[in-house]
């Protein structure tokens, strides 16, 4: 397994933290693999990362997230401002563009990064990028995210991650049937019943709210020098982040590419929601080896 190395790059308002597995600049002629995620943090490609061991993999814990301690004051999450700290981390790097994995609020940063700065980035595959704009019942989707925000403002992030949880497992369109449930019991699914009191955690409360309300430029994108693969979770069949999926490969004129496992499909067992890293690293080489 090829050795972590743990590196601080010092941009405006963060110390961000990434981690280099790899030389740089790469061998073998291949650009280094990108791997970002958002709200969760480099440790969560730790089960995919060492299936690229032929390939130097950077990954990094976005601002204000993880490591990545910020000094700018704020605590919201944009895909503009996460696209240029990007930006400068692969500057950074001094290894030309790379190849981009990207999940769920990080296939949105990264997107962003593709219209923003094209150069960096030699393909990139977006795994469900959860964005309303692109769903026909945005509204719906809009008022679905209010219901979770209301519960964790209300109750703590028990009650929160519950709600949240009947969101993105809810299949089909968020129709009157939705909203007419009852709230989840947050011990039914494994969270907990008592409320510590916080409200900033950033999935629960508004502060990634504009990674859901980010509005793809389509023109842009396509005519981007970037190849862009829009990928969805064989198990995320009618879900929240499927539907966002689908939709955003329909708005770039193509169609998602199907990988196996769910939304988490890359994770390993040590957070409870385990995918098929290695089935998923298999079909994750395969597209990055087609382009």
């Amino acid at each position: 397994m090829t050795t972590k190395q743990t590196h601080t790059l010092a941009v405006p308002g963060v110390e961000l933290v990434y981690d280099v597995r790899g030389p740089l600049p790469p061998g073998g002629g291949r650009p280094a693999l990108l791997m970002i995620g958002q709200p969760m943090t480099a440790e969560g490609f730790d089960a995919l990362a060492p299936h690229f061991s032929d390939r130097t993999v950077v990954t990094y814990d976005p601002r204000g997230l993880g490591r990545s301690i910020r000094t700018d004051g704020r605590s919201d999450h944009t895909p503009q401002q996460q696209a240029a700290d990007l930006h400068l981390l692969i500057e950074a790097l001094d290894a030309g563009p790379v190849d981009v994995f990207a999940s769920s609020g990080g296939a949105v940063t990264a997107l962003e990064l593709v219209a923003t700065h094209p150069g960096d980035v030699v393909t990139l595959v977006a795994h469900e990028p959860p964005i309303n704009a692109v769903l026909p019942d945005a509204a719906a989707a809009e008022r679905a995210r209010n219901g979770f925000y209301e519960a964790y403002q209300a109750k703590g992030f028990g009650a929160g991650m519950a709600s949240f949880i009947a969101m993105t497992s809810w299949q089909g369109e968020f129709t009157d049937a939705y909203f007419a449930q009852p709230a989840p019991d947050p011990a039914m699914v494994g969270m907990p019943t008592d409320d510590d009191g916080s409200r900033d955690n950033p999935l629960l409360s508004k502060n990634s709210w504009a990674i859901t309300d980010y509005r793809p430029d389509a023109s842009v994108l396509t005519a981007s020098s970037t190849r862009i693969v829009i990928a969805v979770g064989e198990e995320s069949a009618g879900t929240y982040t499927a539907r966002t999926a689908l939709g955003t490969a329909a708005l770039l004129g193509q169609e998602a590419v199907v990988f196996p496992s769910h939304h988490g499909g890359f994770l390993g067992g040590e957070f409870g929601y385990a995918g098929k890293p290695e089935e998923f690293a298999a079909r994750l080489r395969e597209v990055l080896d087609a382009g």
